[in-house]
């Protein structure tokens, strides 16, 4: 199988529990929720999403004709200087990571010693053997993945309430605020959500906030 991927980059997580650990990009180009056109947003099930994943011309984005070779590739981001003891870290994105991620490729990640989280919307079955599992549930989308290790709910969204995940099977629970780029109330009301319901952990796009990629 070959894997078609936007992008990879080298940086900070911004987000969730581990907000502000180095980690390796791997941005997958497609998504079953949005075609990532403008000129279909208005049809798309999730219409609040920031990210280009159309394509393969980002920075190291292109096809990849195997596992293998995009493993090493993705390798190859990783600093030589870091000690033995830190295992490399990739965050498979998108998009949908999970219309491409299979076992073959989270096999071959390990083989390169990396360790493998995805960020998914949770409509797809996750393969065997990813160490961390991040899910975004969108509105209009039947969720499947009702287990892991951390939920990231974008809030406030129409259509859904936090209490509607509060039950399910993960170790987190992250309300992250729908980002505006003019006047941004959502963060008040994110935070002003989770101290009345202490379940609920606040999640901020910290790397928007600090202009990382």
């Amino acid at each position: 199988m070959s894997y078609a991927v936007k992008e990879i980059f080298y940086s900070l997580q911004g987000e969730g529990a581990h907000a502000g650990r180095p980690a390796i990009f791997c941005r997958f180009t497609g998504c079953n929720l949005w075609s990532g056109k403008e000129k279909h947003r208005a049809e798309a099930i999730c219409q609040f999403c920031d990210t280009d994943f159309v394509g393969t011309d980002g920075d190291g984005g292109g096809t990849f004709v195997d596992a293998k070779s995009l493993a090493s590739r993705v390798r190859s981001f990783w600093p030589e200087s870091i000690t033995d003891d830190v295992h490399p870290y990739v965050i498979c994105t998108g998009g949908e990571p999970l219309l491409q991620l299979d076992e073959a490729l989270v096999s071959a990640f390990h083989t390169e010693g990396i360790e493998v989280a995805i960020e998914t919307n949770g409509t797809i079955v996750v393969p065997e053997g990813i160490d961390w599992v991040c899910v975004s549930p969108k509105f209009g989308a039947d969720l499947v993945v009702e287990s892991g290790n951390e939920i990231k709910l974008v809030y406030p969204q129409n259509g859904h309430q936090p209490s509607d995940f509060a039950n399910l099977q993960f170790d987190y629970f992250f309300l992250q605020p729908m980002f505006e780029h003019q006047e941004n109330n959502n963060v008040q009301l994110t935070v002003d959500y989770c101290l009345k319901h202490p379940r609920w952990s606040l999640s901020l796009q910290t790397h928007k906030l600090l202009g990382l990629q």
